[in-house]
C-alpha cells in the first residue's frame, strides 16, 4: 500500500477521532501531553535543562560570559537565543546552517523571554557603558513528534531559572543566580478542520491548517504570539486560544516549579 493511501487513512482516522472530541493517543482537545524536566544537566553549560513534552525531547544551555554592550542599550545585558533542529531528531531536519524552522523556534521563544522581562537585564551591567554579562541560550531538538514550539520554550526558560552568573571565574565577583522575574509559558494549538487542538503531536501538524503560539507570564499577560500555517483563525477561535493559553500555562507552570 503506498505511503499516500497510508496518509489519507491516517488522516480519515485522526479527523473521525476529533469529531468525537477524541486524539489518537487517548488524550482531550485541551490535554496536554506529559511534562518531564531535568535541569542542570550539561556540566559545562552556566545553566541547562531537558524537556519532554510526550515523545518530544528538547535539551537548552545557557552560557553567560562578559562582554561590550550594544552601543544604543550601554547599561543593559545581553540576551540572545538560538536553536538547532539536529538531523537525529527527525528525519526531515538536515545537517547545514539554521533554516527557516529553526529560525522562527529560536525567535519565537527568545521573543517570549524578552518581552516578558523574564530575565531583568539591567542587572547583568558590570561597568556602564564599557562591560556587561552576556547571556547565550542555546536549544536543541533532540526528539520531535510535534510542538517544538512548547518544548523549546520550556527548556529554555528551565535553563534559565537553572542558571548562574559565574562571577569568580572571570574575577567579577561571587557567582549569583540570574535575575529572573517571572516564568513565561507558551501553549501552541493547531486548527484541524473546525477543530483547535492544544499541543498537537506530529500526525496532528501535518494535517492542520493553522498554527498559534502565545506566551503569557505569572499574571496571565499576553507576551508574545506567533502564528503558522495559510489557514485562517477567526475572532472567536482567537478567543478561545488566548484564554486557554492562560490557563493552561498556570497549569504548567505548577509543574515545573
Amino acid at each position: 500500500m503506498s505511503n499516500e493511501m497510508m496518509s489519507e487513512i491516517k488522516r480519515d482516522h485522526i479527523m473521525n477521532l476529533l469529531a468525537d472530541g477524541k486524539r489518537q493517543d487517548g488524550r482531550g482537545i485541551t490535554d496536554v501531553r506529559k511534562i518531564q524536566v531535568e535541569t542542570n544537566c550539561i556540566e559545562s553549560a552556566d545553566g541547562s535543562a531537558r524537556v519532554k513534552l510526550g515523545r518530544t525531547e528538547v535539551i537548552a544551555g545557557v552560557k553567560i560570559i562578559p562582554g561590550t554592550p550594544f552601543g544604543d542599550t550601554p547599561n543593559i545585558g545581553v540576551l540572545t537565543t538560538g536553536a538547532e533542529l539536529i538531523p537525529m531528531a527527525h528525519p526531515t531536519f538536515e545537517s547545514g546552517p539554521p533554516g527557516e524552522d529553526a529560525i522562527e523556534l529560536a525567535r519565537v521563544v527568545d521573543r517570549g523571554i524578552r518581552e516578558s522581562g523574564m530575565v531583568d537585564v539591567e542587572k547583568l551591567c558590570i561597568v556602564p557603558g564599557e562591560e556587561v554579562w552576556m547571556c547565550f541560550v542555546d536549544i536543541y531538538a533532540l526528539d520531535y513528534d510535534g510542538n517544538l514550539f512548547d518544548a523549546a520554550n520550556l527548556a529554555a526558560v528551565c535553563a534559565l531559572k537553572s542558571a548562574t552568573i559565574p562571577g569568580e571565574q572571570y574575577g567579577k565577583g561571587e557567582n549569583t543566580p540570574l535575575p529572573i522575574t517571572c516564568t513565561p509559558i507558551s501553549v501552541t494549538e493547531v486548527k484541524v478542520g473546525n477543530t483547535l487542538i492544544v499541543d498537537p503531536d506530529y500526525d496532528e501538524e501535518q494535517i492542520s491548517s493553522a498554527r498559534l503560539t502565545v506566551t503569557t507570564d505569572d499574571v496571565g499577560n499576553f507576551r508574545a504570539m506567533q502564528k503558522g500555517g495559510c489557514g485562517s483563525i477567526t475572532l472567536d477561535e482567537l478567543s478561545l486560544c488566548l484564554d486557554r493559553a492562560v490557563e493552561i500555562g498556570a497549569e504548567i507552570r505548577k509543574i515545573i516549579g
